[in-house]
């Protein structure tokens, strides 16, 4: 129930979102929440779809627009990729964090958030912070609560559980035989749970 960031972390495909979609549901937060990918956007993109724009504010705003900050408003925001953040995104995302305030573009006037941020990525944020590619501030702050997503090769064990779960996922039309199961078992599932539902 805590209202703290949480940084999710964990190779592609073992489920990072499914995390986010549990802790959000577990915490008890009445708005709804808001997830974006942040991989590919650039400083303005960023800001745009974050924070929104004030009618005006840029060639072609011809109304204003609430950002994706203003739709988690009392329920969590879910940033993922956030490895791949530009510089200048990672400085509005720790004021983000700090004040609990951002700027709509186009508008002077801050707008304060309650939103609950969690993040995720594949990265090693560590490593991108001895190379200069993430700010170490950043990371100090998303890494309050940090939930590491072991791959599957090392949850073996899961397997069984997973693989009947994606048969009634499928309603009955995939039957998975014993020996179909073993095999399964023995891969190391490079491409993690993702790889096995497919």
């Amino acid at each position: 129930a805590s209202g703290e960031p949480v940084l999710i972390t964990g190779e592609t495909g073992v489920g990072k979102g499914l995390i986010a979609q549990a802790v959000h549901r577990i915490s008890g937060r009445a708005g709804e929440l808001v997830s974006v990918n942040v991989a590919g956007l650039d400083d303005a993109l960023f800001s745009d779809t974050l924070f929104g724009h004030r009618r005006g504010a840029f060639s072609g705003a011809d109304t204003s627009r609430e950002g994706m900050v203003a739709r988690a408003a009392g329920g969590t925001l879910f940033l993922d990729e956030i490895g791949d953040l530009t510089p200048a995104s990672q400085v509005k995302l720790l004021r983000l964090l700090q004040e609990r305030q951002y700027f709509p573009l186009g508008s002077d006037m801050a707008k304060v958030s309650d939103a609950r941020i969690l993040c995720a990525t594949h990265r090693d944020l560590g490593e991108m912070v001895g190379k200069g590619g993430f700010r170490e501030d950043l990371l100090h702050r998303l890494s309050v609560i940090r939930v590491a997503v072991p791959p599957l090769r090392e949850r073996a064990e899961d397997i069984p559980l997973l693989v009947r779960h994606f048969e009634k996922e499928r309603g009955g039309e995939l039957r998975i035989t014993p020996e179909a199961m073993h095999a399964l078992s023995a891969h190391t599932w490079p491409g993690n749970v993702r790889a096995l539902r497919n």
